[in-house]
């Protein structure tokens, strides 16, 4: 397996993604996707695992901020952390951001999870030639028989997009649920945007 493959245009980048519990989607609609900084000095829910949080508590992107005063969305939700949390999906749902926050000032790109000791940063857009478009959105990261390439596409698999404090709200132009339960609970908050129903990208 070569090292990198092909590298995400820009022009094919429709929307990024943020995972959440449903519920805190009503003080998103009002704040923004707020960095994990912001986000704990206010009431919400988290489906973070602690263990990694305090990973991330540790880095802090070159040139820039620590970590978690960054916002933090994936290019692909259907990626390590959502399948461990997948017994959650009926509370879960992905927030569809428009990819024009990586225009935003001071926006930073990595090419796999930040937390990772070989995690590259670089400013936004030019950031994206060093994404690799195949293995971040490929529906399954096992590589039997080779666990370097498991642990490195696990890794890839992760790639985030770091917003400085807050992605604000009108960057949300939709969401996906897992099925009808997500649905009628966003329904509830009744956002200004439509809802989707996509069973797969929750690994049902």
């Amino acid at each position: 397996m070569p090292r990198w493959g092909a590298p995400l245009r820009r022009e094919e980048l429709l929307e990024l993604h943020y995972i959440t519990p449903i519920a805190n989607v009503g003080s998103i609609l009002q704040l923004g996707i707020l960095s994990h900084r912001r986000a704990a000095r206010r009431e919400h829910r988290s489906i973070a695992k602690q263990e990694v949080q305090d990973l991330r508590a540790r880095v802090r992107v070159p040139g820039g901020r620590p970590l978690h005063e960054y916002a933090n969305l994936y290019f692909c939700a259907r990626n390590p952390m959502m399948f461990k949390r997948a017994a959650l999906h009926d509370t879960t749902c992905v927030l569809r951001v428009s990819a024009d926050v990586l225009d935003l000032p001071n926006v930073v790109i990595t090419d796999q999870n930040a937390a990772s000791g070989y995690c590259r940063f670089m400013p936004s857009p030019q950031g994206l030639a060093n994404v690799d478009r195949a293995m971040v959105f490929a529906d399954d990261w096992r590589h039997p028989g080779n666990p370097a390439a498991y642990y490195r596409h696990r890794s890839i698999k992760c790639a985030e997009v770091l917003v400085p404090e807050v992605v604000p709200s009108e960057h949300v132009i939709g969401a996906y649920v897992s099925g009808e339960a997500g649905r009628a609970a966003l329904h509830a908050i009744q956002p200004p945007w439509g809802v989707t129903v996509d069973s797969h990208l929750f690994f049902r």
